[in-house]
C-alpha cells in the first residue's frame, strides 16, 4: 500500500452524500446543464431542476453525484450529468461540496452563487463569504474546515 495520510484524509468528492441514512433525496428532471455535481438549484416553471437565477431567494436542493452515470466526465469531482436526464437532488442532509470562495470553518454559514458566475464560481456554487447581489444565504452550515482541495461537508436543512 503506497498511500498514507500524514495530517488529514481528503473530505470527499463534491456532490457525494456523506451521511446517506440521514438524508432526503428526490429524483428530478434536469432542465439545464450544471457545471458540476454538488451545486444548488431551483425548480423552474416547467418543473425541472435548473441552476439558480439572479432572482432566486431560496434554492430547492443540491445536485447529487450519482454513481455510476454517463455524464460529461472530465476528472474526479468535476463531472456533471447531462441535461434532459433524471438525477437525484438532496433536499435535506449532509453532502461534500466544493467551497469556491472564502475560508470554510466549522459552523460558519453557507452562501450560494446566484449571479455573475465564472468557471471558478459557477451558479449554485458554495461560498464561505457573502457577496452583495451575487450570493444568497441558505439554511446550511459547514461541518468542518475545508481540505486542501476546498472540499468540505455541509449540513443542509438540518
Amino acid at each position: 500500500m503506497g498511500n498514507s495520510f500524514l495530517y488529514r484524509m481528503p473530505s470527499g468528492i463534491p456532490g457525494d452524500v456523506s451521511r446517506k441514512s440521514q438524508s432526503t433525496i428526490e429524483a428530478h428532471h434536469l432542465g439545464a446543464q450544471f457545471a458540476s455535481c454538488g451545486l444548488f438549484g431551483i425548480i423552474d416553471a416547467n418543473g425541472s431542476f435548473v441552476p439558480p437565477t439572479a432572482d432566486t431567494t431560496k434554492p430547492y436542493g443540491i445536485l447529487v453525484r450519482d454513481y455510476p452515470f454517463q455524464g460529461q466526465a472530465t476528472s474526479l469531482g468535476s463531472s456533471a450529468p447531462t441535461s434532459g436526464t433524471i438525477n437525484d437532488v438532496l433536499k435535506r442532509g449532509y453532502m461534500t461540496v466544493l467551497n469556491n470562495a472564502g475560508v470554510a470553518k466549522k459552523g460558519a454559514p453557507v452562501y450560494v452563487r446566484v449571479a455573475n458566475d465564472s468557471a471558478a464560481k459557477p451558479l449554485g456554487g458554495i461560498e464561505a463569504i457573502a457577496t452583495t447581489n451575487e450570493t444568497i444565504a441558505v439554511d446550511a452550515y459547514f461541518m468542518a474546515d475545508a481540505d486542501a482541495n476546498g472540499n468540505v461537508e455541509i449540513a443542509y436543512n438540518i
